[in-house]
């Protein structure tokens, strides 16, 4: 498959199994030869680490404007660090979150002007877009109860949200995988692992062979 240099993203609300889907997927394709970077957001950098811990703690209090500035800020670093300079050496990069999280969680679920959230995106990628994203879509009550015990009940900031928040960010989920249908594959999160890994290997390989 000619994916060198590819961008691929995994979405989805708490619980979704994105990171699952991201580790085997780096496997597939490391065991096929290519060169993979696996990140995640917010993270990736030193800065980006940091703000993770920050964006993340339960006990930060955090306003809604200042936390979307703060997750356009690492992302901004992560894409001229790290993602930028290993697309253009030919790598393929996964994300665990990408621009549709902001999007989907801060305008969505907190209610800011999604005009502004995408501007701050622009911002921060430049020209980098993904070439693919794959939504893993899972009611959000089952969801937050994998999530509960996947931490062992150490609930983040985002978790402990209530239903309706997290009802709305799975809603401007579906929305956004509408409206760029040519970017976005949505899966069945509810699926076995195994199943869901093999639906999401197809699908690269008739995107990008």
């Amino acid at each position: 498959m000619p994916i060198a240099g590819k961008f691929i993203t995994f979405e989805g609300g708490e619980g979704a199994g994105k990171s699952t889907q991201l580790t085997r997927l780096a496997d597939r394709l490391r065991a096929s030869g290519e060169g993979v970077l696996s990140l995640r957001e917010p993270g990736g950098t030193p800065f980006g680490e940091k703000m993770r811990d920050v964006l993340k703690h339960p006990g930060s209090v955090i306003q809604p404007a200042a936390e979307a500035l703060l997750f356009a800020a690492c992302r901004a670093q992560l894409v001229a660090e790290v993602i930028a300079p290993a697309l253009a050496s030919g790598q393929v990069v996964l994300c665990d979150r990408f621009i549709d999280s902001t999007v989907a969680y801060q305008s969505g679920g907190r209610g800011l002007d999604r005009a502004l959230i995408e501007s701050a995106n622009r911002l921060a990628c430049g020209a980098v877009r993904p070439d693919l994203t794959v939504l893993l879509d899972l009611d959000s009550s089952r969801g937050l109860g994998r999530a509960s015990v996947r931490d062992h009940g150490q609930a983040d900031r985002f978790e402990v949200l209530g239903a309706d928040f997290h009802r709305q960010v799975r809603d401007l989920y579906h929305t956004l995988a509408r409206e760029e249908p040519g970017r976005f594959f949505v899966v069945d999160a509810a699926r076995p692992p195994e199943a869901l890994e093999e639906e999401i290997w197809h699908e690269i390989a008739r995107r990008f062979r």
